[in-house]
């Protein structure tokens, strides 16, 4: 608990100094240059459809089963007017969570603490301004913790890397 509190603070220090830099025309504001990447995309021009079949098609290909899709897009879309915000944000997005008993099995062993990770997330979504271009990804897990933890989340995001590839027809 202690590393998360000081990683998020570096990176809040790193942001406001950033933004305090950027007020006197000093430097651009990019908070993502400071911080290592939270997720890991690629982007497709194809059919939403198209490419939300090719992710559920990537994730059961390796033998894996999807407990549940997250239908983000119209979540936000029907609670909008309740928060007081009109704003379409996505044309369509969803996020796909899965577990592999293998690799949560790897990970926790190494650190029950891993279970923090699971279940596992890809996600894809459309935004209204750019249709036909789908973003495909995944939140990249802090590689942390003893030798073994380290290998277990490696290999967890070598499987998520894997099935975004797929996905993105790599």
């Amino acid at each position: 608990m202690m590393q998360l509190s000081w990683t998020v603070g570096r990176g809040l220090r790193s942001g406001v100094a950033a933004l305090g830099l950027a007020a006197f025309g000093m430097v651009p504001v990019s908070f993502a240059d400071d911080m290592s990447p939270a997720a890991e995309t690629r982007v497709v021009e194809a059919a939403f459809e198209d490419v939300r079949f090719d992710v559920e098609n990537a994730i059961i290909n390796r033998g894996l089963v999807i407990d549940y899709v997250s239908h983000i897009g119209e979540m936000l879309a029907r609670t909008g007017e309740d928060v007081g915000s009109g704003e379409q944000v996505f044309a369509r997005a969803e996020a796909m969570l899965f577990c592999s008993a293998a690799l949560s099995r790897a990970a926790m062993e190494a650190d029950a603490g891993n279970i923090a990770f699971c279940p596992y997330s890809v996600f894809l979504y459309e935004t209204p301004d750019a249709p036909g271009k789908v973003t495909v990804g995944y939140r990249r897990l802090p590689e942390t913790g003893t030798e073994a933890s380290r290998k277990a989340l490696a290999a967890v995001n070598e499987l998520l890397s894997g099935i975004v590839g797929e996905a993105a027809g790599e």
